[in-house]
């Protein structure tokens, strides 16, 4: 199955874009199912809905996740193991997406689709590519809260 995500939110051309790939994907023997959000556009070819209490059980039934770019989702399914389609939602205020999209692609933990007219192809190459393994580096607040109790220093306000 190929589940699309989009969050909270709306990205109407990618749904619009994986609608018009999905026919040619479910005569392959594909299941397409789309979580639209809040979205205008409404899908004529694959199955959707707008929320659900967890898209936790659609990740888990995935080969292949196809995802704005937010850092919810994108750790989320990379935590899982999962193959990810990360795609750059240019209808944000600002590019911030592709930060973390470009970060986590370089790492080689998905693959980043940055022009909806390649989406096919990125589909493609996350069913064969050889993802990086997905694990959190612990953040510096662990590391500086250790070190006050265990010897009362406090970080220097810059």
């Amino acid at each position: 199955m190929i589940f699309v995500t989009v969050g909270a939110g709306d990205f109407n051309s990618l749904i619009q874009a994986m609608d018009e790939l999905a026919p040619a994907l479910i005569a392959a023997g594909e299941q397409v199912l789309l979580q639209i959000g809040h979205g205008a556009f409404v899908p004529q070819h694959a199955d959707h809905f707008r929320f659900a209490p967890s898209l936790e059980p659609y990740f888990d039934q995935a080969d292949v996740i196809v995802s704005h770019g937010g850092i919810g989702v994108v750790t989320e399914v990379l935590r899982k193991g999962k193959r990810l389609v990360g795609v750059s939602n240019h209808d944000r205020y600002d590019d911030h997406q592709d930060d973390l999209l470009a970060a986590m692609s370089a790492r080689g933990h998905l693959v980043w689709c940055q022009d909806l007219a390649r989406l096919a192809e990125a589909i493609a190459q996350a069913r064969t590519a050889s993802c990086t393994p997905y694990h959190e580096e612990p953040g510096q607040l662990v590391e500086i809260i250790m070190d006050f109790i265990l010897h009362g220093h406090r970080p220097a306000r810059g």
